[in-house]
């Protein structure tokens, strides 16, 4: 009888432990996935794109003020465009660029500043947004105001400097 009550009492612990651990499992908070993390940024690149295709034709001045909506440089639409979407970046695009994090040309994605430097004196003089796709939407020339543009195989890619993501 004693043999019997063993193993009773070892097959009621047997089950007794299963259903715990798979009752527990069912019970802990489940992790957020890492891909709702991204998808958030995805989402406010998007919102980012959308707002500065708002402005396209807007035109281009050089130092416009900040704020204004009549009027860009490439760095008061970069901020312009950000401010609205909850981030916020310096005035110029020597600033902007020391902000967020740095981020390998192999490795932009939407919503990221692209800055490059087409006078090639080795000064930061343009930032503009990457798209995907291999474009880019900024502001650079009076004439042209707010447009997109290729930026796989133009100028702003040969004059790359940096990118930073900021989002």
């Amino acid at each position: 009888m004693n043999n019997t009550n063993n193993r009773i009492i070892k097959t009621f612990a047997g089950i007794t432990l299963s259903l715990t651990i798979a009752f527990s499992a069912v019970l802990l908070p489940s992790a957020q996935p890492v891909s709702a993390a991204t998808a958030s940024k995805s989402s406010v690149a998007d919102n980012v794109i959308s707002t500065g295709k708002k402005y396209l034709g807007v035109r281009y001045q050089f130092g416009a003020p900040a704020g204004r909506t009549d009027v860009f440089d490439c760095s008061s639409f970069t901020q312009y465009v950000f401010k609205k979407n909850g981030v916020k970046l310096p005035r110029t695009s020597r600033q902007q660029a020391k902000v967020g994090s740095y981020v390998p040309k192999s490795q932009i994605r939407a919503g990221d500043l692209v800055f490059s430097d087409t006078n090639r004196d080795g000064i930061i003089n343009h930032v503009g947004i990457y798209m995907g796709n291999g474009k880019v939407i900024h502001t650079y020339k009076v004439g042209v105001g707010v447009t997109i543009s290729n930026f796989k195989g133009s100028s702003w890619e040969r004059n790359f400097v940096t990118a930073r993501r900021v989002i």
